[in-house]
């Protein structure tokens, strides 16, 4: 959603003649919609390093590499709470399907959302 403006144009005619007054007034939409746009950037952020993590697990990577564990430890925080949500694990041979990051992208992105809408209830 794009942030939008009203001009409103406002002319007063007086006995001596015309006077116009120009004023631009912000609309509901782009009040707090910078704030919108931090929290969705942040979330984007987070998605796309567990979707990093998802690929990385998936295809085995080596986590003594500098970047796999780069990646391995900054999402830890964020998958932690789901881990042993299943009690099976999906792998075959050193492919691993890491459900509970796929679950953990879902949750946040929830949140996200809430949080965002919470924003828009409370500026309106």
């Amino acid at each position: 959603m794009e942030p939008t403006r009203r001009e409103v144009t406002e002319t007063i005619v007086q006995g001596d003649g015309v006077t116009s007054r120009q004023e631009v007034v912000a609309t509901k939409t782009e009040k707090g919609y910078k704030i919108e746009q931090i929290v969705w950037l942040l979330f984007g952020i987070l998605a796309s390093l567990l979707a990093l993590r998802f690929v990385l697990v998936l295809l085995a990577a080596n986590q003594s590499n500098g970047f796999a564990n780069l990646i391995y430890s900054a999402t830890y925080p964020f998958v932690a709470p789901f881990f042993g949500l299943f009690g099976s694990r999906f792998q075959y041979g050193v492919t691993r399907v890491e459900v509970e990051t796929l679950v953990a992208i879902a949750v946040y992105a929830l949140v996200t959302w809430a949080i965002v809408k919470l924003i828009r209830i409370i500026r309106h």
